[in-house]
């Protein structure tokens, strides 16, 4: 099978991880009188690093997983992708570094990365995004309700109509229409915790899930070694994804349009 978008595919779970979902509850430590404390409060600093657990389900037998690792302050990622396949698991190493992103499976690649350019959002802007997240800007979602346990606060929302598509696809007549939820977890000082994403179509569900499992710890992300690294064209990048049954996976046809409220199925 030839994919039509093999860098969307890479970096699905890094670009959706990135933005606005998060964690369901992540472990915490007690104080002597028994209160869950937040073990990510950022105090309003925009954090340095983040380590992410970021998983994406079809609701049948198909879970996809990702441990990512950012570094705000260089601008890279590092992220192991979990395939499954039919009777086991494949993985591939993801970095994102200085505008390259580097892909290695060792299944394919026998030790070689591949190596293809891409244009990655700013960084900084991220920091800030999860440092506080702007749940005002929420504009074309209904909240549906508030809910509180210890130190963590959810924010809950949901919409009809919307229009989603294969994460592969690309033609307008490939967009359906169905539901979206979403939830956006913060912590004691509203730095980002957690939060998740459920689509829905007549045949079809994805939910993705992103756990922050800490902020600020070390993460250095280096380029491979050169003499490791093959540059190649995106038609090339579909061998690492092509035993994997991705092609189910549903994202909303314009997320950014969506959350302000100004999304139509065109």
């Amino acid at each position: 099978m030839q994919f039509k978008r093999p860098a969307g595919v890479a970096l699905a779970a890094l670009a959706t991880a990135l933005t606005v979902f998060g964690v369901f509850y992540a472990a915490t430590d007690s104080n002597s009188s028994g209160v869950a404390k937040d073990p990510f409060t950022l105090h309003g600093y925009p954090p340095k690093t983040a380590d992410l657990l970021v998983t994406v389900s079809t609701g049948q037998s198909y879970t996809l997983s990702a441990n990512v690792n950012v570094n705000f302050t260089t601008s890279a990622v590092e992220a192991v992708v979990h395939f499954p396949l039919v009777f086991s698991v494949t993985s591939v190493d993801l970095r994102l570094v200085q505008k390259h992103v580097y892909a290695e499976a060792s299944d394919i690649s026998s030790g070689t990365w591949l190596a293809f350019p891409v244009h990655p959002p700013g960084f900084f802007g991220l920091s800030l995004e999860v440092t506080k997240p702007d749940i005002s800007f929420i504009k074309g979602l209904k909240e549906t309700s508030v809910t509180k346990n210890g130190y963590q606060t959810t924010h809950n929302y949901s919409r009809n109509d919307v229009a989603l598509r294969n994460i592969l696809g690309s033609a307008k007549n490939a967009v359906v229409l169905g539901s979206l939820k979403l939830s956006v977890t913060e912590g004691s000082n509203q730095e980002f915790i957690g939060g998740t994403l459920m689509m829905k179509s007549a045949h079809a569900m994805t939910k993705v899930t992103v756990q922050v499992l800490s902020y600020n710890q070390p993460a250095v992300i280096a380029a491979p070694s050169a003499k490791d690294v093959k540059t190649v064209v995106g038609s090339t990048l579909p061998q690492l994804f092509s035993s994997s049954s991705i092609t189910s996976i549903l994202i909303p046809e314009n997320f950014s349009s969506l959350i302000l409220g100004s999304q139509q199925l065109s």
